[in-house]
């Protein structure tokens, strides 16, 4: 289509519900046939500006475009970068952006991915930034339910754990509430809740029912799909509250016996202790094959967007 040639994607609203029908199709066809796109980046570069850590996402990308028959460079710790001399963000994306056709970038900065997306000369994808937004993560959420749930409408999505500071939680509720038929389960204890923002301002006003409860003994039998999230200790004023509530938070087997026998297990890792390593065994467990849906995913935004296909 061309039409995400040269686009931005600093939020999971950048992509509409037809241009992440089209990315999604087309990671379809690269799943089902590899070596028909192993050089349709051929020449291009992409550039990683990873200034916080990563290990999952940074070599997503990079693999992606690596699939893709692209190069890559860029760095994983700004330490080592004229940043530590005090060189602004702003004229870090002038540079490399006239070396490179594309740039993923992670901060820990909010609002840092839209700030480069105004200095650069070629495609900006926000890879993180701070507790806002983290788009291919939604892709890959997205892209994950496709292939394993069948598409995007009629589900009851169960989030469970940290709701409130949660990106991922945040932005794949909303990508999920633009299509038909779903519902949402809100698994959290009362200190990190889900936003009203996301409650009051997306789901209510829409019509889309959701509830919210402090166990997810009491919500797990009724999900098609279950996002689990880490619930922090320091997340929590009262230690006795934290005690008194973590291993509601944990899926074990026990839990995943109150589930339906088709619910899918999504992650957006790293996880830590809140599934159980005995759950991974389960054929429901799905966080790994997230993974490898997220580097399809990105293969065909970037793809689309340095005007490749």
């Amino acid at each position: 289509m061309g039409v995400l040639k040269g686009r931005h994607v600093i939020e999971p609203s950048d992509l509409s519900v037809g241009e992440i029908e089209e990315i999604c199709s087309l990671a379809e066809k690269i799943i089902v046939d590899p070596v028909s796109f192993q050089d349709v980046c051929r020449g291009k570069i992409l550039a990683t500006l990873f200034y916080e850590p990563s290990t999952r996402t940074r070599l997503s990308f990079e693999a992606a475009m690596l699939h893709l028959g692209g190069t890559v460079e860029g760095f994983a710790d700004a330490s080592y970068t004229s940043v530590s001399k005090g060189e602004t963000l702003a004229d870090t994306i002038r540079v490399v952006s006239s070396y490179v056709d594309i740039i993923a970038m992670r901060s820990p900065q909010e609002g840092a991915a839209l700030l480069a997306s105004k200095y650069s000369a070629v495609p900006v994808i926000n890879a993180g930034d701070g507790g806002h937004y983290h788009p291919t993560q939604t892709l890959t959420d997205l892209m994950t339910i496709r292939m394993l749930r069948g598409g995007f409408e009629n589900h009851t999505v169960c989030f469970c754990g940290d709701l409130k500071f949660g990106r991922t939680v945040h932005s794949l509720a909303q990508a999920m509430s633009r299509y038909k038929g779903n519902s949402f389960i809100f698994v959290s204890p009362k200190e990190l809740k889900v936003p009203e923002y996301i409650t009051k301002d997306i789901l209510e006003p829409a019509g889309i029912k959701y509830i919210e409860v402090e166990r997810l003994e009491d919500a797990i039998g009724e999900a098609d799909i279950l996002y689990m999230t880490r619930v922090q200790k320091e997340r929590f004023f009262n230690e006795q509250d934290y005690i008194r509530l973590k291993d509601s938070y944990i899926l074990d087997t026990e839990k995943m016996k109150l589930a339906r026998k088709d619910m899918i297990v999504l992650h957006p890792l790293p996880r830590v202790n809140e599934i159980a390593p005995e759950v991974d065994d389960d054929p429901r467990a799905a966080y790994f094959k997230q993974v490898k849906f997220g580097m399809y995913a990105r293969m065909a935004l970037m793809s689309k967007l340095t005007g490749s296909l």
